[in-house]
């Protein structure tokens, strides 16, 4: 199982001192709970992509390349690579470039993102999201699969004969999860391909990403990469915590009131009532966590958001001493403990090697299997 953290990178005036931090200050604080992700013990830091205030992440390989440098261990991803409006074949150069960087510690968020100006400013037709998001990948899924690539299609320029350099690490591409919160065709993207499924579930109830991800599970198991359980599942979630839970309330209540995308709506209570977010004490934070398990089934990866809404960087620093000292190591002990032996943990290059060796020796099992039928035949 793993644990980490994901940012959005927006710039936010803190509610409580007025103080809105520059775009340089933002960004440095950032990389600065990157490399505390690490030390606190965290297995991923995730970052998002976007190209509007008030977020500033819009170069993610950038920040994460220097991340990788400043880092030895914890693996490194994105929370969003828009694979409607980025050219595949810039992704598939820029993330194996950072995946030679990082040595493998790197996988990758597809996502459509959610906010509809963006495609105009890259070219791109909202209305052909969905669209967007199938052939981008299947270009990049064969970027990355196959060293000489021919490729005509709808929404860019025909490829021929090319090769995108480098290549990935070892020969096995960076894993892939496909985040999406509302999309069926996304997770049945996901599925075919037998890749990861993430559900940011941080803004609705679990009923509908409960629906998504047992519609991934299934049609994962109907193209033949395992059983349904073993399906490759992420979570998004948000905390606070104090340790005493009222405590926690009244210092996160102002931030919550006026963060970016939901505040000024729901009350804190009711948020925290139809949503993941928990506000309270660490063993409340466990407790709630725990409870994703009964929902979902048991999955392979769980992120946090936790540098949001104006929170001081010392605060969100704070916040992360106590996920890694009291909480992670209890929901690591208790998920792992719940986990099949049959189910995976969660991928990382050193396992993405030994499921290319496994798929190779099945297939070269199968064709020894036909020419051994074949020459019975023949013998006949």
């Amino acid at each position: 199982m793993q644990f980490g953290i994901f940012t959005v990178g927006d710039v936010t005036t803190d509610p409580t001192t007025g103080v809105t931090p520059t775009e340089n200050e933002r960004i440095k604080a950032i990389l600065t709970i990157a490399q505390k992700a690490e030390e606190v013990g965290l297995d991923v830091f995730a970052l998002g992509e976007h190209h509007n205030e008030p977020f500033i992440p819009s170069s993610p390989t950038t920040m994460l390349g220097y991340v990788a440098a400043k880092t030895e261990n914890i693996l490194l991803s994105t929370s969003t690579t828009l694979i409607t409006t980025n050219d595949p074949v810039k992704i598939a150069e820029d993330y194996a470039m950072l995946q030679h960087i990082a040595d493998g510690r790197l996988d990758l968020m597809m996502g459509r993102g959610n906010t509809g100006p963006v495609y105009p400013w890259f070219g791109k037709d909202i209305r052909q999201g969905i669209p967007l998001a199938l052939e981008n990948y299947a270009l990049l899924h064969r970027l990355w699969t196959e060293h000489t690539v021919d490729w005509e299609g709808q929404f860019r320029t025909p490829l021929q004969g090319f090769t995108s350099t480098p290549r990935p690490l070892d020969g096995v591409a960076p894993f892939v999860w496909h985040g999406s919160i509302r999309s069926p065709e996304i997770a049945e993207q996901a599925a075919y391909y037998g890749d990861g499924f993430f559900a940011n579930h941080i803004f609705w109830p679990k009923e509908h990403f409960q629906r998504l991800i047992a519609f991934y599970r299934q049609r994962f198991e109907h193209y033949g990469h395992g059983r349904a359980d073993q399906a490759y599942v992420g979570l998004g979630g948000q905390v606070f915590m104090a340790k005493n839970s009222q405590d926690a309330v009244n210092q996160f209540r102002p931030y919550f009131d006026n963060a970016p995308v939901y505040g000024h709506g729901p009350s804190l209570e009711d948020f925290t009532e139809q949503t993941p977010l928990t506000v309270g004490s660490p063993q409340q934070v466990i407790d709630r966590t725990l409870t994703f398990r009964e929902s979902f089934g048991d999955y392979q990866r769980q992120l946090f958001l936790m540098d949001h809404a104006g929170l001081p960087l010392k605060t969100v620093l704070e916040q992360l001493d106590m996920l890694g000292e009291l909480v992670v190591p209890v929901l690591r002990k208790e998920l792992d403990a719940k986990r099949p032996a049959h189910v995976p943990d969660g991928p990382t290059h050193a396992s993405q090697i030994e499921r290319m060796r496994a798929l190779e020796a099945a297939q070269a099992a199968e064709v020894q299997d036909a020419d051994a039928t074949a020459l019975e035949e023949v013998s006949a």
